[in-house]
């Protein structure tokens, strides 16, 4: 009787062991960790082991194996192959990572369908593209990351982006996303609210977002502004990138703004004190400056003494000696001690000398470009005297070239 019921019991669990296929979900019981590298896991209601490497334990890369799985913890696996043989420790290779997919692939699909959009990190920049991590591998194309060209892919490494499904198949574990259209659809809210406020002369606050050797573009909200590298400093810039850094938080000054194209062109140096501000102070009469030749022309020289600062050494304040012309003694980019001899802030101008600081030699005084300070004149038909050089070429008027001669001409 007793040797009946044991057979009973035995035909029992025999009926109740179901089979193990490929493809099914099982849950499977850690019954231990082999060499750290993978899980001795026994098959819920089978009887058999399986195992399950580590990598495939999560979506997530796995590092030690021992931070992901313990002894006793039951996993949710899918069967992906039958091995069946002992020296593996088990009959069946498992996966919890592909489950774990099954299921991301599955949320994704559904998103598409709705037609929303998913958040994933980017992974890496491969050529051509960027390789994302949405639970599943996605990638986005160079042409869908943004609205604008960009060199270097490598500095959306590590972000995490708002992504429109453009494609997917999972049975080919193909995810392609775009940014493109998510950037376009901000930039275009952005941009309805920038344009109807802003406005020439304004100064607001940007980040520099991007640099092209011709300028950087400045980041104001969702709009970028274009600050031509000109408007940068009053120093000279050889490009942008020797001054600013992307990400920099900058004041800016509208210069203009056109709706219609999208254009706002901006200013930096426009935000800084000018550098003719506090002239007075800083260049005051009989102030002794050194200054670098910027131009040269015929009735003079103009050095600058402070960034954005020119003044003008008229010829006859070069040198005691006579000189036909001011290249004779002086070459563009040649440093100079000058003297201050007047300042005029309101109109931006600066008379200097260079003689002034020089000793003069005996008897200069009576052989000097026609004497003193004046400039050499010729007449013309009306016999009246005219200067050589036009006003809109020099800034200074005639009678600050040739000073009273004007006045006592035809006397």
């Amino acid at each position: 009787m007793a040797e009946n019921e044991t057979m009973n019991a035995m035909l029992e669990a025999l009926d109740s062991i179901k089979p193990v296929n490929v493809g099914d979900v099982v849950k499977g019981k850690v019954l231990q960790i082999d060499d750290d590298r993978q899980a001795v896991v026994g098959i819920e209601g089978a009887g058999v082991e399986g195992i399950v490497p580590a990598n495939q334990l999560s979506t997530k890369p796995v590092t030690d194996i021992n931070d992901v799985v313990k002894v006793g913890d039951v996993l949710d696996l899918v069967v992906i192959s039958k091995i069946g043989s002992d020296k593996e420790n088990g009959s069946y290779l498992l996966s919890h990572r592909r489950l774990e997919a099954m299921k991301v692939w599955d949320e994704v699909q559904a998103k598409f369908e709705a037609g929303e959009t998913i958040t994933a990190t980017v992974t890496q920049a491969v050529r051509g593209g960027l390789v994302v991590d949405a639970g599943v591998r996605g990638f986005v194309p160079a042409s869908m990351i943004t609205d604008h060209y960009v060199d270097d892919l490598n500095q959306f490494k590590g972000q995490e982006l708002e992504f429109k499904i453009v494609e997917i198949e999972p049975s080919e574990n193909r995810l392609i996303l775009s940014h493109k259209e998510i950037v376009q659809a901000q930039h275009a809210e952005a941009a309805a609210k920038i344009f109807g406020s802003l406005a020439a002369g304004d100064v607001v606050k940007g980040k520099v977002a991007r640099m092209t050797n011709f300028g950087a573009f400045i980041d104001l909200g969702g709009v970028d502004g274009l600050v031509h590298v000109s408007e940068i400093s009053y120093d000279h810039v050889a490009k942008p990138a020797d001054v600013l850094e992307v990400g920099q938080e900058v004041d800016v000054k509208v210069l203009s703004v056109d709706a219609d194209k999208e254009r706002i062109s901006l200013s930096i140096k426009q935000t800084l004190p000018g550098p003719w501000d506090n002239i007075e102070e800083k260049a005051p009469q009989g102030a002794e400056l050194t200054g670098t030749v910027k131009r040269l022309t015929d009735f003079g020289a103009f050095v600058e003494v402070f960034p954005g600062v020119e003044g003008l050494v008229h010829i006859s304040q070069i040198s005691h000696k006579h000189i036909a012309t001011p290249a004779d003694v002086l070459k563009v980019g040649e440093e100079v001690k000058v003297k201050v001899l007047n300042v005029e802030a309101d109109k931006q101008r600066l008379g200097l000398s260079i003689k002034a600081l020089q000793e003069a030699p005996a008897g200069a005084e009576n052989n000097n470009n026609n004497g003193g300070n004046r400039r050499p004149r010729r007449r013309n038909n009306t016999n009246n005297f005219v200067a050589d050089a036009p006003e809109e070429e020099t800034g200074f008027t005639l009678g600050d070239l040739i000073g009273d001669e004007l006045k006592n001409a035809g006397k």
